[in-house]
């Protein structure tokens, strides 16, 4: 692989570290419900509709995704979570929102907006369904976009020159011996490649100044090496032979002992950064849809194009991804996979009755 054909990714996981602001991935959602309320806003006031009723709807869509999204999750993924003790699906006082699955926020807004709707009887179940899935698109590419910046819903292992090694997860585990190191960056190596998805990447450690000796650090360097690379977690991404000498180099700046190490990193695909482009496309192609074309469609249309194209993507980009838990691994398709097929079926037989019933009446309208 040519030495220039994949990225180091290793953005800082907090959106501002001094101040302990969350990971990138709930602002990202934050942002992406306040974008889709104003979008909202102004489908209601093009079609005549009360602007007051979008921060309702937008209430039953916070509620509906969260939750839905949560409890797919742990019923799609990890049903031990709720067996073991149901308080955990939702304990988010402890990481209880730490796993969410978007097949599931995609029920919960169904039946949400189907319940708004009920309520709301100057728009249509199939009329809000079909405005609401734009924005839902835009939603999507923000999450995964958030995605992205944690390094997380990563791909397979690649060859190609689109892969990126998300090093972050090694510059955390090496920053976590904070007693003896200031900072850990990542960058693409100049050593040769190992092969087989992997590509060299040079981890530079800095030593803190005070108290450590050269022996010290090589003790520590060992350490690393033995205890740390070694675990699973890092090797996903930074792979390090346990059994061979770590190959490094050792400077000093100014009194402060600087290592680089010359490791491999697993070059994978950044099947975040494909989904987040392919859902911004989405919400362009529905919104433009919407804006040429929403009065001659039959309402419902938009909705069961989007069920068709954006599951149908999901369906094939899930061969890129790796699996979320271990019994995926056992399966001929995955659980993402399995979900989206029902929502691609559902969307194609939607959009031929829809169809059909439309032609029905242009043709009683022109007899």
């Amino acid at each position: 692989m040519d030495l220039l054909s994949f990225i180091v990714w290793d953005p800082i996981p907090e959106v501002i570290p001094s101040w302990s602001i969350p990971r990138w991935y709930g602002l990202f959602f934050a942002v992406g419900f306040l974008i889709s309320q104003q979008i909202m806003f102004y489908f209601f006031r093009k079609d005549g509709r009360p602007e007051k009723d979008v921060e309702t709807m937008t209430i039953y869509m916070v509620v509906a995704t969260i939750l839905g999204a949560r409890f797919g999750h742990v019923f799609f993924y990890e049903p031990e979570i709720f067996l073991n003790n149901p308080i955990d699906v939702i304990n988010f006082w402890d990481g209880g929102f730490s796993g969410l699955a978007s097949h599931g926020g995609a029920v919960g807004i169904l039946l949400a907006l189907y319940i708004y709707s009920r309520r709301h009887t100057n728009q249509s179940y199939l009329w809000v369904l079909d405005r609401i899935v734009i924005v839902v698109a835009l939603t999507g590419c923000l999450i995964r976009t958030g995605n992205l910046m944690n390094s997380e819903i990563i791909g397979k292992p690649t060859d190609s020159s689109l892969g990126f090694v998300f090093a972050r997860s090694a510059e955390e585990a090496v920053e976590s011996l904070e007693d003896y190191i200031d900072d850990v960056e990542a960058s693409q190596g100049t050593h040769a490649s190992a092969g087989n998805h992997l590509s060299p990447v040079d981890l530079r450690v800095e030593f803190k100044k005070q108290g450590l000796d050269e022996a010290a650090v090589k003790k520590i360097l060992n350490y690393i090496q033995v205890n740390i690379l070694s675990q699973s977690y890092v090797k996903q991404h930074i792979r390090q032979a346990a059994d061979q000498p770590l190959d490094y180099s050792l400077d000093q700046e100014k009194g402060q002992y600087i290592a680089t190490i010359h490791t491999q990193g697993v070059v994978r695909y950044p099947t975040q950064l494909f989904e987040a482009i392919f859902y911004l496309l989405t919400f362009a192609v529905l919104f433009l849809i919407w804006q040429k074309a929403r009065h001659k469609l039959p309402e419902g249309f938009i909705f069961s194009l989007f069920l068709v194209i954006l599951f149908g993507f999901r369906f094939f980009i899930e061969f890129l991804k790796e699996n979320q838990v271990a019994f995926e691994d056992d399966i001929p398709l995955n659980m993402g996979q399995w979900l989206s097929i029902p929502l691609v079926l559902t969307g194609a037989v939607l959009m031929v009755v829809l169809l059909q019933k439309q032609n029905k009446k242009d043709k009683e309208i022109a007899s």
